[in-house]
Order: structure tokens, then C-alpha cells, then sequence
């Protein structure tokens, strides 16, 4: 499924920094190619404003050690709907730097990374300022969801790990005096059996929750980084099961403050 280049949107931020980085580790294992995308705001729609994104856009391709990977384009409009727009164009993947909920420029990847995914016509990954990238995906936990389309980060998560030698963790959280769904069940039953058949290093986790709260994010964030060098691996969707909570906990999964990297289907 990764067959064509990588789109990485940049800000300019030191968040995307990390983005440009994690974009042409990731290419330079599935060997492809980047498209680093800038979307110019009113002030840099000038000849002159052009040149200085252009010479930022650059050093961020010499820092990711990405100059022979990294082609430019630069695009004018709500950046939202543009970077949207591009994912639509011969991508397989598209990476973002998010500054979390209380990041500085959070208008443009904080608050609104959820929405960016989920508009997104491609898987996502999206990292932080200060994301660890020396050994990106070198364990990635699959949290068990009842989510009816769940093959279609499978297919994210088999190709990834297959690239990057990852060991997959299926992570099963148990809630006190709570049986977990036939169809929740049934998908961590196909997450095992795709990943061994695929001879994608996997381990199962069922870890029993130590408090009664309905939440996921909090457990799975804090089990990956027991874990170390760690990302982790959701549906931007909500599944039907826990649809009245899943925006907020997405939302503290992709600005987690551990600053882990999260694939998105």
C-alpha cells in the first residue's frame, strides 16, 4: 500500500521539523520519495515570502538529512483544505507535526490534527517537537477496537513493520466487571492472526484497567512508554462502541504528552 511518495505538510515549526525527519526515515525504507508541502499564508504570498518559505523549507531538508528525497510545493488557501486536497494526489502516507493542545501555533496542527486525519484521502502519521526518530517504529501498540473497518490499519501497521523490522504489540485493555464485545474480540483475534501471517513480529497484551474509567488514551499512552521507542497505532473513526467519547481521547492519543508518534487509518 505504500507505493508512492509521502506527503509531509510543514509549518515551519520546530514540530515539523520532526515531521520532515520521521517523513524520510519512513522513505528511505519503503524507498520513496517526499513531497514537502507548505501552505503560504497571506503574508508569505509574496515573490519575497515565497523565497524565505523556500529557503526555511530547505533547512528543514538539510536537518531531516532528506535533500535527495524531498521535492517542493507550495499551495495558497485554508491550509485545511488544502493539505486535504493534496492527500487526494499520488500519496501513500501523509506525516504531520502536531504542537499538542497547548502548542503555540496551535490553530494550524494542534487543535485541529483530529480533523486533518480524518479528512486525509491517506493513512497519517503524526509526531511532535521532541519525538524521539532514532528508532521510529520500533514497536508499535495496536490497541484492540471494535471498529468495522479495522483492516484498513492493519494494512498501515503490516507494511509499516515489514519496513522497520517493528515488533507489534496488540493492546488489550480490561475493564473491571466488563466483557469485552464479540466484535471487539473477534477484530484482536484478526489483528493476531493477520500480523503472524504476515511474519510480523507480534506480542499480546492484555493488561487489567487499575482504575473504572471508560477512557482508553491515558493506559495505552502510558503503556507505551513503559515500552519504549514506542508508536502507537489507531483509527482516526470512532468505532460504534465508545463513539460518545472517542473524539476527546483521539484527541489526547495524537498530542499525547509523552510525545510518542501515532499511525493513523
Amino acid at each position: 500500500m505504500l507505493d508512492k511518495d509521502l506527503l509531509c505538510a510543514t509549518d515551519l515549526t520546530p514540530a515539523a521539523d520532526q515531521a520532515v525527519r520521521a517523513a524520510v526515515l519512513t522513505a528511505e525504507r519503503i524507498g520513496a520519495q517526499v513531497t514537502l508541502l507548505h501552505v503560504l499564508m497571506k503574508a508569505e504570498r509574496t515573490a519575497e515570502g515565497k523565497d524565505h518559505v523556500l529557503d526555511a523549507m530547505h533547512a528543514q531538508a538539510a536537518k531531516g538529512k532528506g535533500n535527495d528525497r524531498i521535492t517542493y510545493k507550495l499551495l495558497e488557501g485554508d491550509f485545511m483544505k488544502v493539505i486535504a486536497e493534496e492527500t487526494r494526489h499520488e500519496h501513500s502516507l501523509l506525516v504531520l507535526g502536531t504542537h499538542g493542545p497547548q502548542g503555540i501555533r496551535q490553530k494550524l496542527f494542534g487543535a485541529d490534527i483530529l480533523k486533518l486525519v480524518r479528512h486525509s484521502a491517506i493513512p497519517a502519521l503524526v509526531v511532535q517537537e521532541g519525538t524521539p526518530t532514532d528508532q521510529l517504529l520500533e514497536r508499535i501498540v495496536l490497541p484492540v477496537a471494535a471498529h468495522s473497518q479495522i483492516d484498513r490499519l492493519l494494512d498501515l501497521v503490516c507494511a509499516l513493520a515489514k519496513a522497520f523490522g517493528s515488533e507489534v504489540h496488540v493492546y488489550h485493555l480490561l475493564r473491571p466487571m466488563e466483557e469485552p464485545s464479540e466484535v471487539l474480540l473477534a477484530n484482536k483475534q484478526k489483528m493476531l492472526d493477520r500480523l503472524k501471517g504476515e511474519g510480523v513480529r507480534c506480542i499480546e497484551v492484555n493488561e487489567p484497567s487499575s482504575t473504572f474509567s471508560i477512557g482508553f488514551a491515558e493506559p495505552t499512552i502510558r503503556y507505551a512508554e513503559r515500552i519504549g521507542q514506542s508508536c502507537i497505532a489507531i483509527m482516526s473513526s470512532a468505532s460504534d462502541e465508545y463513539r460518545y467519547i472517542a473524539d476527546a481521547e483521539k484527541e489526547r492519543m495524537l498530542a499525547n504528552d509523552a510525545r510518542i508518534p501515532v499511525l493513523c487509518a
